[in-house]
């Protein structure tokens, strides 16, 4: 199965630095529900290709929702085929199939006050949040922004007007690895400090999200004050059978398997009940084995998810009781997965009872 996408129409396209662009879509009236958000989420596209048909590629979210606006923030990478098509190619008047909102990237509690950690495009979700945190919470916003040089930030007028807009609320510090060096974890230290009663949210390179989680542990932050997001690119075609796809040759792989945890996986049916959506499900006839978003949709549950590949994370459910292995995981550390985080698009049963949560 996969989840119904749309076509929609590039309203406008915006050069906000020489490698990144902002591509701002027309949703029609009738998909506005369809296409609701919440701050740090992404929308994901399918980039035409003569090999595949398509690629499907995620994209944070650079709008707020109160703005009424589906704004994404593209930056161009060297060998990065999406990224290249959308700069090269997309234009107003373009369509392009996507997918609706998903991703679980997002404050838990707009109370406190968020201290927020960018690098490079990792800008991206962190902006939206940003946006939604001034216009709409009372809580004060502290942003590190790391950049490789002063041409590279992206964003920079939308960031000094909201400082402008709320300067008793929102600072920021911009790190120039030109002129001060990539960031150690001492000036990380020294600046996550001073805001150790905030939510914690941090989006960029791979190293970069490692250091400073590395810091954040350090300060003794808690699993629930603090989340990073990944970009991951995604494999396969969560479309479907959409028009891009004909006469084009698909190859699929029956072989992938949990081969480290099929040897504890349980025999017999499985009883697994779930909370989403504010509302309760149980069933007493899972075979643990198939994953579990599979039995969901056979039970007619509409549970969330995006690749199905274990590549993202708009599937995370929290394991409340029992337990679930994953057939395969990209996204979720180690802490996330001793939290009792699991994908559901790749969880099978680890014990003969689960009780599991999409709104922890």
């Amino acid at each position: 199965m996969a989840i119904e996408s749309h076509l929609l129409t590039v309203r406008d396209v915006v050069v906000e630095t020489a490698d990144a662009r902002s591509i701002v879509f027309e949703v029609p009236e009738e998909l506005s529900e369809t296409f609701a958000y919440v701050p740090g989420q992404f929308l994901t596209l399918a980039i035409p290709s003569e090999q595949t048909g398509l690629v499907a590629r995620s994209y944070s979210l650079s709008s707020a929702p109160h703005e009424n606006r589906h704004q994404v923030t593209v930056k161009r990478t060297a060998e990065g085929y999406a990224s290249n098509w959308i700069c090269d190619h997309l234009r107003p008047g373009d369509t392009v199939r996507v997918l609706p909102p998903s991703g679980i990237f997002t404050p838990r509690d707009w109370n406190s006050d968020v201290l927020l950690f960018a690098g490079g495009s990792g800008i991206t979700p962190i902006l939206s949040i940003a946006r939604t945190a001034l216009e709409r919470h009372d809580g004060a916003v502290t942003l590190f922004y790391a950049n490789r040089d002063e041409a590279s930030v992206i964003f920079a007028a939308t960031l000094r007007q909201l400082q402008d807009e709320h300067p008793d609320r929102f600072e920021i510090v911009h790190w120039l690895e030109s002129l001060q060096g990539i960031p150690s974890a001492e000036a990380l230290r020294r600046f996550a400090q001073r805001h150790s009663d905030a939510t914690a949210m941090v989006c960029g390179p791979g190293p970069f999200m490692s250091a400073v989680t590395g810091v954040l542990k350090d300060l003794e932050f808690p699993r629930e004050r603090r989340q990073q997001e990944k970009f991951v690119s995604l494999g396969g075609n969560p479309f479907g059978d959409v028009p891009e796809m004909v006469g084009v040759a698909t190859k699929t792989d029956d072989s992938v398997g949990a081969s480290s945890a099929t040897g504890g996986l349980v025999a017999g049916p499985v009883r697994v009940e779930v909370h989403l959506d504010d509302q309760d499900y149980a069933f007493d006839d899972w075979n643990g084995r198939e994953p579990l978003l599979v039995f969901l949709e056979s039970k007619g549950v509409d549970a969330p998810y995006s690749c199905r590949e274990g590549q993202c994370s708009a599937c995370a459910c929290l394991v409340l009781e029992g337990d679930l292995a994953l057939l395969h995981n990209e996204v979720l550390e180690a802490d996330d997965l001793a939290d009792g985080i699991r994908l559901a698009c790749q969880a099978v049963a680890l014990s003969n009872e689960v009780r599991v949560t999409y709104n922890g």
